[in-house]
C-alpha cells in the first residue's frame, strides 16, 4: 500500500481540469457532433450488445447477435478490432484435430479450394506448426494507455467501481439496504454515488467529488464530451463506443436485457446508453487528472496506431484461421449427411398405418434425442414425436402466490395468455389461506436469514446455533438431502404440493400481479378461454404432424434438471420455456386436449381423437433420466395396463440412456444399477461441477419425419423436430420452425460456441468461485469485476479436453427448396443468420433422396458425404 500510495500521489494530486468552463465544453462538443447522427451512432453501438438474462429464467442468447447483420468472418474482423476477440480458437486446437485425425487432409484440401487458396494441406500444416496468427490490434482505451504508462491496472479499477455501483442499483432482493437512488435514471444515480466513493482517493485520484459535478448532467452530452476531448475520428467512433461497452460487457448485456424485454411490447429503456456514458465519463475522469504530456502524447499515438490497424485488409494468416474451421466443420458435415442419406423419408402414417402403443412427444432438446432412441429401442411400437418445448403454449405463468408472472415460451415472442397455478378441488377460501401462509413463511424464512447473514450476530450466531446445523451439513454433504428447498414449493405445505396444477380457468385468486414489462394494447389474457382453445389444439397437433391414428395414450414430455448449489440450474432446464421447466406447458396443453368441448371442435375441423385416447403431461429430468408422469389419477380405471407398460418402457429407456451418457460424465465401466447409484448422487452433490453436460456437443438442427433418423445414433448433439411438409397446408407450420425453433437453436449453438472460443469475454469462466449479484441477476468470479455471461468452463470442459466442440449449426430441412427461400426472404433475422453464414442451411429432398447446401451464392448445391 505504501509504495502504490507514493507512486500515485505525485501524477495525481492535482483536482481534475474541468475547471469552470465546463458548459463551454460540453456546449463545443455536443456542437462538435450532429445531435441526430450521434444518437443514431451510440444506438447502433448499443444494438451490438447481447442481451444477458437473468440467473431464475437463464436465457442461452447468441453473443454475436448484435453482429448477425455482418458476415461471420466480418463479425470476427470486428471483434478482433474491437476487442481482440476473433470467432475461432487457438492455432494449437486445430493442430490437435489434425494429430487426432478429427480434421482429415481431405477436408483441409476442400476448405483451402472453398476459399481459392493454391496452398496444399501439408503447406497448412507447416505454417501452423507454431502459434504465428496475425498479431491482433484492439481499441484501446485511456485506462489501458494510462496502466501501460504507470503500471496501475485502472481498467481493471474501473470495472469494479462500476461494477459494484450496478450490483446495487440494479439489486433483486439480495441486499439488506436498498440504494437510495433507484428511483433516477443509472446515469444520475452513478453521479451521486461516485461523488461519495472514497475508493479513488486510496488509489491516488484527487478531486473526484469536484469532477464528477462538472460532467453534464446528460448522459448523451457527456457521451460526446468525450468524443470531443479524446479526438476520437469519425469513422471509428462506432467501434469506440462497442470497445467501451465491451470493456464492461456483463453489466452492457444486463442492460441490453432490460431494453430487449421494453422493445418486445413496443416500449424503449435508456440503461444501456446510461452505462456508456458512465464508462466514458470514466475516460474523462483519467485522462484530466493527469496533466502530463505522456499521458496525451501515448494516447495519440494509440488513435493513430488503431486507424492504420481498421485501414489494413485482412490477410493471409486471418483466411488460414478460417480454413481451418472450415475443416473442422467439414468433417461434421460430411458424418451427419452420411447418416442422413442413408435412411428413407417416408411419412410416419406411412411407416407404421397400425396404431401405435403410445406416442411421446419429447421437446426437441439434444437430450432428448439420446432418450428418444432409447424408448424405441425398449419399445419398437412406441411413436416418438419432437416439438419445441412450450408446445405451441403461448403464456405466462403465475407461481401460487407469486407477484410476477414468468415466461414459458420463446423470449423471442410474446405471451397471449396468463395461467395461473391452482390447487386440485380446493376452495377459494382453502387456496386463498395457503397464500397468505406461504408469503408468512418466506417473509420468516428471508427475515432469518438476514440475521443470520448480519454483521451483528455472526459470532453469536455461530457460538449459540452452530452446532444445531451440523446434521443438515452432515446429510447435505453427502447427498442424503437437498442444500435448500425447491424454489418452486418452498413455503408451501407437503400435503398441498402434491395438488398444484396450473389451470385454464380464468382464475387469479385476486393476486396482483406486478408489470415486469410495459403495458401494452395485447395485454396477456387470464386463463385460456373456451373459444380460443379449439384453434389452439388445432395449432398444435398440426404443428406436430400428428393429426391421425393417435394412441391410447399420448405423453407430451416437456424436460427440466435436478441439481443443487448452481447458480446456472436454469440453463440446464427448457430454453424454448424461457429457462423453466417443461412441466407447465405440458400439463396445460395436456388437460387441453383432454376436453370434450375442444375435441368436438378439433373433430369438426377434421382431426379425429379416439374417445380412449387421453393426452398426458410428463417431464424428463435431464440429469436424472428419469420421467415423471403428471395428473394421472382419473385414467386408473381406464388405462391402468398401459400405464404400467409405459412405466415399465420409461425405466428401461432411462436405464439405457444413463449407461450411454456414463462414459461422458467419466463414470467407470459398471453395472447399471451402479451407474444409477452414482448418477443420482452426483444430481445431490453440493460439490459437483459436472452434474451433467446440458446441451454441450449440440451440432445440428433437424426438421423431418422421425423416419429419416430413426435408428440412427446422433450421439447427443441433434436438435430433432418431427416435420412432415406434405401435411403443412400453406407452409405455416415451416415458417413457425424456421422463426423459432431454429432461431432458438441457434442461439443456444452459438452460446456453447463463444463460451468456448472466448470465455474470458463470452463465457463465465470457473464455476467454482461463483458469487451470486443482486439475488437473480448473474455471477461474479471470485469477490469482484464484471458481470459474467456464457456458460462456466465446466460446462463445456472435463478438465483434459472441450467436451464441446465449437461449430456452427448445421440445420437439415426436409421441405421444399422454394418455400424455404421465400420463408428466408420474408424474415430478417433468418435472411441475416443464413446469408452470413452463422449456420449451415441443407435441403432434404424426399423424392430425389438428395441432400442439397445453400451455399454463398443463395443456390442449392447437391452434397455428399464426401462432397
Amino acid at each position: 500500500m505504501d509504495r502504490t500510495t507514493t507512486t500515485l500521489s505525485k501524477p495525481f494530486a492535482r483536482t481534475m481540469d474541468f475547471n469552470t468552463n465546463d458548459t463551454d465544453i460540453t456546449s463545443r462538443a455536443v456542437a462538435a457532433y450532429d445531435s441526430a447522427a450521434l444518437t443514431a451512432t451510440v444506438e447502433s453501438a448499443c444494438q451490438r450488445i447481447a442481451p444477458l438474462w437473468p440467473l431464475n429464467a437463464f436465457v442461452a442468447v447468441n453473443p454475436y447477435f448484435g453482429l448477425r447483420h455482418q458476415d461471420f468472418e466480418q463479425a470476427s474482423e470486428t471483434l478482433a478490432r474491437v476487442a481482440g476477440s476473433p470467432l475461432v480458437m487457438p492455432r494449437r486446437y486445430y493442430r490437435e484435430q489434425i494429430s487426432t485425425g478429427r480434421i482429415a487432409r481431405a477436408d483441409l484440401q476442400q476448405a483451402l479450394q472453398q476459399y481459392g487458396l493454391v496452398t496444399g494441406a501439408t503447406e497448412v500444416e507447416k505454417a501452423i506448426a507454431s502459434d504465428t496468427s496475425l498479431p491482433i490490434g484492439q481499441i484501446v482505451l485511456v485506462s489501458n494507455v494510462l496502466e501501460d504508462l504507470d503500471g496501475t491496472p485502472w481498467t481493471g479499477f474501473v470495472i469494479e467501481r462500476i461494477s459494484q455501483f450496478a450490483a446495487a442499483y440494479f439489486d433483486r432482493g439480495q441486499a439488506s439496504w436498498p440504494m437510495p437512488w433507484r428511483k433516477e435514471s443509472l446515469y444520475e444515480a452513478w453521479r451521486h454515488y461516485a461523488e461519495i466513493d472514497l475508493s479513488p482517493g486510496m488509489m491516488g485520484l484527487q478531486g473526484i467529488r469536484s469532477a464528477v459535478a462538472a460532467l453534464p448532467k446528460r448522459p448523451m452530452d457527456t457521451i460526446a464530451l468525450a468524443l470531443q476531448r479524446l479526438a476520437i475520428p469519425a469513422d471509428m467512433v462506432e467501434d469506440y463506443l462497442h470497445a467501451a461497452l465491451l470493456n464492461i460487457g456483463g453489466w452492457a448485456a444486463w442492460t441490453r436485457y432490460l431494453r430487449w424485454e421494453k422493445e418486445l411490447v413496443g416500449g424503449h429503456e435508456d440503461s444501456i446508453v446510461d452505462l456508456l456514458a458512465i464508462r466514458l465519463a470514466w475516460e474523462l475522469i483519467l485522462f484530466n487528472a493527469r496533466q502530463a504530456p505522456e499521458l496525451g502524447n501515448a494516447w495519440r499515438h494509440a488513435v493513430q496506431a488503431l486507424q492504420q490497424s481498421s485501414a489494413r485488409s485482412a490477410q493471409a494468416p486471418t483466411q488460414i484461421d478460417f480454413v481451418l474451421q472450415t475443416a473442422f466443420e467439414l468433417g461434421y458435415q460430411k458424418e451427419i449427411i452420411a447418416k442422413l442419406a442413408s435412411r428413407p423419408g417416408e411419412s410416419a402414417t406411412k411407416l407404421s398405418p397400425t396404431r401405435p402403443s403410445v406416442q411421446a412427444a419429447f421437446c426437441i432438446d439434444v437430450r432428448s434425442e439420446v432418450f428418444r432412441r432409447a424408448l424405441e429401442t425398449v419399445a419398437p411400437t412406441v411413436q416418438t414425436v419432437g416439438f419445441a418445448g412450450f408446445f405451441g403454449a403461448f403464456m405466462e405463468f403465475v407461481p401460487l402466490g407469486a407477484a410476477k408472472a414468468r415466461m414459458h415460451m420463446p423470449v423471442l415472442l410474446t405471451p397471449s395468455y396468463r395461467v395461473h397455478e391452482h390447487i386440485h378441488d380446493a376452495s377459494d377460501e382453502e387456496v386463498a389461506k395457503v397464500i397468505h401462509d406461504r408469503h408468512q413463511r418466506l417473509h420468516h424464512a428471508n427475515a432469518w436469514k438476514t440475521f443470520k447473514g448480519s454483521a451483528s450476530s455472526c459470532f453469536s450466531f455461530v457460538e449459540s446455533i452452530g452446532l444445531l446445523y451440523g446434521p443438515k451439513l452432515l446429510s447435505d454433504s453427502f447427498g442424503w438431502s437437498r442444500t435448500v428447498p425447491h424454489p418452486e414449493t418452498k413455503g408451501i405445505p407437503p400435503k398441498f404440493r402434491r395438488r398444484l396444477v396450473p389451470t385454464l380457468a380464468a382464475v387469479s385468486h385476486g393476486q396482483k400481479i406486478t408489470q415486469t414489462r410495459q403495458k401494452t394494447t395485447q395485454t396477456p389474457a387470464v386463463g385460456i378461454s373456451m373459444a380460443d382453445r379449439g384453434a389452439t389444439g388445432e395449432m398444435i397437433l398440426k404443428a406436430m404432424s400428428m393429426t391421425s391414428n393417435f394412441a391410447r395414450l399420448v405423453l407430451l414430455v416437456g424436460h427440466g434438471s435436478s441439481t443443487v448449489n448452481n447458480p446456472y440450474a436454469t440453463g440446464l432446464d427448457c430454453g424454448a420455456c424461457a429457462g423453466q421447466t417443461g412441466e407447465v406447458s405440458v400439463r396445460v396443453i395436456a388437460a387441453l386436449l383432454n376436453e370434450p368441448k375442444v375435441r368436438e371442435e378439433l373433430a369438426q375441423k377434421g382431426i379425429h381423437i379416439p374417445a380412449d385416447t387421453r393426452f398426458v403431461g410428463a417431464l424428463h429430468d435431464t440429469t436424472l433420466d428419469e420421467v415423471t408422469l403428471f395428473d394421472i389419477e382419473g385414467l386408473a380405471s381406464t388405462h391402468a395396463q398401459d400405464l404400467k407398460q409405459l412405466r415399465q418402457w420409461l425405466t428401461q429407456a432411462g436405464q439405457l440412456t444413463r449407461m450411454e451418457r456414463a462414459n461422458l460424465l467419466g463414470i467407470p465401466d459398471s453395472a447399471p444399477e451402479v451407474v444409477d447409484a452414482l448418477i443420482q448422487e452426483r444430481s445431490r452433490d453440493w460439490s459437483q461441477v459436472f452434474p451433467e453436460w446440458g446441451l454441450a456437443g449440440n451440432a445440428a438442427f433437424i426438421a423431418a419425419p422421425r423416419s429419416r433418423t430413426t435408428g440412427i445414433d446422433l450421439s447427443g448433439r441433434a436438435f430433432l423436430h418431427d416435420y412432415e411438409w406434405r401435411k403443412d397446408e400453406g407452409f405455416g407450420v415451416l415458417e413457425l420452425i424456421m422463426t423459432a425453433p431454429m432461431v432458438v437453436a441457434n442461439w443456444i449453438n452459438m452460446q456453447y460456441y463463444a463460451s468456448v472460443v472466448d470465455n474470458q469475454r463470452f463465457g463465465s469462466g470457473n464455476k467454482v468461485l461463483h458469487n451470486i449479484v443482486g439475488g437473480s441477476i448473474g455471477v461474479l468470479e471470485g469477490n469482484g469485476g464484471d458481470l459474467r455471461v456464457g456458460l462456466p468452463l465446466q460446462s463445456l470442459h472435463n478438465g483434459e479436453r472441450w467436451v464441446h466442440e465449437p461449430l456452427r449449426l448445421n440445420v437439415f430441412l426436409e421441405a421444399p427448396q422454394s418455400e424455404i427461400d421465400r420463408i428466408i426472404a420474408k424474415h430478417e433475422l433468418v435472411h441475416e443468420l443464413v446469408e452470413n453464414r452463422w449456420l449451415f442451411l441443407f435441403q432434404i429432398d424426399d423424392e430425389d433422396g438428395g441432400i442439397y447446401l445453400r451455399n454463398t451464392n443463395k443456390q442449392w448445391q447437391r452434397v455428399s458425404s464426401d462432397y
